[in-house]
């Protein structure tokens, strides 16, 4: 390699071979699976390289080419060198923007910027995510743009801003929200933390130098709750691939050295107990299509791997299931025992040839009425209630109160009074008292069914956004063609496979997988599931078509150019969660009140009982025989009557 005022090295885990002379013969670095990385100091250029043996010259493609003699390896390989920049991301608070035609001159006016690789808008939520190359564009240019288009920015610094999105597990309440909404402020390095309770999800902004997913999913561990990831601002650029034909460690290497040397591959992972791969791609170079492509090439010998796409299980849907399952269960358990509670204690006396037997007296003035209703409210009590307990403790823990501290309240009096009774009336021949624990056992049993109705209507709103989502369909019609513009080949493809620039055939009747512009034929496109037009769409060539539409009568080439997460369906349902996780400013200042209810209903309990009790103590009573022990129990029946 002959070049001006400049050195080469090579570097190989093998070695390293710097300084080489122009005369001096390279050494047999270029066999096939060597991994190697060219230093040209002194020498500025961007772009990928490009090596191709048994050629005399070499090609930086990039703002700069350079073109100089190449070195003639003895073997015969083609390597290539990609250039992975790195892409920040940048936060912009914007107001002014009211509406999606808003959102969607922001997304028009930023793609064209040079070095702006995506743009998420949420008119909700008020803000845009825009990723960028630094080296081309800033955030400040970024920023002046969305101000000359007649917007105020405000609020976000300029910083690489990463997003992810947590499934919360273990949220009862909007106090509950509210305490996991703190917690993840209160990380180092969040900038902002949104909950939902209905979705039980969390959506954070943080700063990826400071913390990161792993960090925060812990934070909320230690607070009580459950976490899980969702999803992170990179899975956009993520593909999960499944191999077959994996027998040995060399064969890993193979397919990550093949990997790792494709163009437009940041990262490489490699699960060897899963047999799957997972690559962080650049989509404006490559896409799993290729990946794929790349990975079944690298075989020794042909057919010898088989890579398909991962497409993972829903989860989500099961672990609704499953929680609707549990709640139902849960509260059906109770009832069984709360029902027989009631009948002893209110049915069963009313009718006294029926209920006579429950009066008779064990020992002393335990009877075989109140025996039973402990028997039979303690597993309601210790067992199925025992969530409220957990629940309580990491509230009290956290500084903090939800209804689960009320609810632990409110029960506990009114089963540990009614244990006090009991003990008392077992050790007493003239204690006469009232047990509560039908108290005790029906209103866990009516919380129980309140959660149940609950997660059945999450569950419906899930379902709502299941059936967005499979608007679109699941494969597509991919076709190459040459230089004359006819179809050379045509083949089925999964629609996660598509890329950008893939041409699509769409028949009658069939789906748009993926937003393009239409390249050849004319048709009527049925767009109402996406805009609510009632009548068909004419789409000519060099018309737009959306994802998840239905084409009608004619056949049509389409181009894609959104696709994954970029289609108008999927930033459709990203509109929606947004929306879910959103809170209206009445539901915000409820929230605040809220935090101060526990301690007000307690409070008001106690006034209510100090109330009676010095009325009493003081003689104030009318004389209707009151009898003063009666006292005593005004604090439990405030109590219980406020958790009601």
């Amino acid at each position: 390699m002959r070049t001006t005022d400049s050195c080469c090295s090579v570097t190989m885990a093998g070695g390293t071979f710097s300084s080489l002379s122009p005369s001096a013969p390279l050494p047999n670095l270029f066999s096939f699976g060597s991994s190697f990385t060219f230093s040209l100091r002194n020498l500025t250029t961007k772009g990928v390289m490009s090596v191709k043996p048994w050629s005399d010259r070499m090609e930086v493609h990039g703002e700069d080419d350079l073109k100089a003699p190449l070195l003639q390896p003895p073997d015969s390989s083609e390597i290539t060198v990609s250039d992975n920049k790195k892409i920040l991301m940048v936060m912009f608070k914007i107001k002014g923007m009211k509406c999606a035609s808003c959102a969607t001159s922001i997304e028009s006016m930023l793609g064209k910027l040079n070095g702006i690789e995506s743009t998420m808008v949420s008119p909700l939520e008020g803000h845009t995510v825009v990723r960028y190359k630094p080296e081309i564009v800033s955030a400040k240019r970024i920023k002046e743009a969305i101000e000359n288009a007649g917007f105020n920015v405000d609020g976000f610094p300029e910083q690489e801003i990463a997003v992810c999105r947590l499934k919360i597990k273990g949220m009862a309440c909007t106090s509950c929200s509210e305490s996991v909404e703190r917690v993840l402020s209160a990380v180092d390095g969040v900038k902002r933390a949104v909950v939902g309770l209905a979705l039980e999800e969390a959506k954070i902004h943080f700063d990826p130098y400071v913390t990161n997913a792993n960090q925060i999913i812990e934070a909320v561990d230690n607070a009580g709750f459950g976490a899980d990831l969702i999803s992170s601002a990179c899975d956009a650029d993520k593909v999960s691939l499944n191999i077959e034909g994996i027998h040995s460690l060399e064969d890993l290497n193979i397919i990550r050295n093949a990997l790792e040397l494709a163009v437009g591959v940041n990262h490489v992972e490699l699960d060897v107990e899963g047999n799957m791969v997972t690559v962080r791609y650049n989509p404006d170079v490559t896409g799993p299509r290729f990946l794929i492509q790349c990975i079944e090439k690298a075989a020794a010998s042909p057919a010898a791997y088989h890579a398909s796409l991962y497409v993972p299980p829903r989860q989500r849907e099961k672990e609704r299931q499953n929680e609707i399952r549990l709640y139902r269960n849960q509260f059906l358990w109770s009832s069984l025992f709360s029902v027989p509670i009631v009948i002893f204690s209110m049915v069963l006396p009313m009718f006294p040839p029926y209920g006579n037997w429950l009066d008779y007296k064990i020992q002393n003035m335990l009877t075989i009425g109140i025996l039973l209703r402990w028997i039979l409210c303690t597993p309601v009590q210790f067992i199925i209630g025992r969530r409220f307990y957990v629940g309580a403790y990491h509230a009290l823990r956290r500084n903090s109160t939800n209804m689960d501290v009320l609810v632990a309240l409110g029960t506990n009096a009114a089963y540990f009074y009614s244990l006090y009774v009991l003990i008392k009336t077992l050790a007493s021949n003239k204690f006469l008292g009232q047990d509560f624990f039908e108290t005790s056992a029906m209103l866990i049993s009516f919380i129980l069914l309140g959660k149940y109705l609950e997660v059945v209507a999450k569950g419906k709103t899930s379902v709502a956004l299941a059936k967005l989502t499979e608007l679109a369909p699941d494969t597509a019609s991919l076709v190459m063609m040459n230089g004359d513009g006819n179809i050379i080949s045509e083949m089925e493809i999964h629609t996660q496979l598509i890329q950008r620039d893939d041409i699509i055939k769409i028949v009658p009747g069939a789906k748009v997988p993926v937003d393009g512009v239409v390249l050849n034929g004319q048709s009527h496109v049925n767009e109402s599931m996406i805009t609510g037009e009632a009548r068909p769409v004419t789409k000519r060539p060099g018309d737009k078509v959306i994802g998840g539409t239905v084409n009608e009568n004619g056949c049509i080439l389409v181009k894609a150019t959104h696709v994954g997460s970029e289609t108008a369906l999927s930033q459709i349902v990203q509109l929606v969660e947004a929306a879910q996780l959103a809170r209206a400013p009445v539901q915000k200042l409820a929230d605040q009140i809220s935090k101060f209810f526990v301690p007000i209903v307690v409070s008001a309990a106690f006034i209510t009982w100090l109330a009676w009790f010095v009325t009493g103590e003081s003689g104030l009573y009318p004389n209707i025989g009151y009898r003063k022990p009666w006292t005593s129990l005004n604090l439990l029946y405030s109590l219980v009557s406020l958790c009601w």
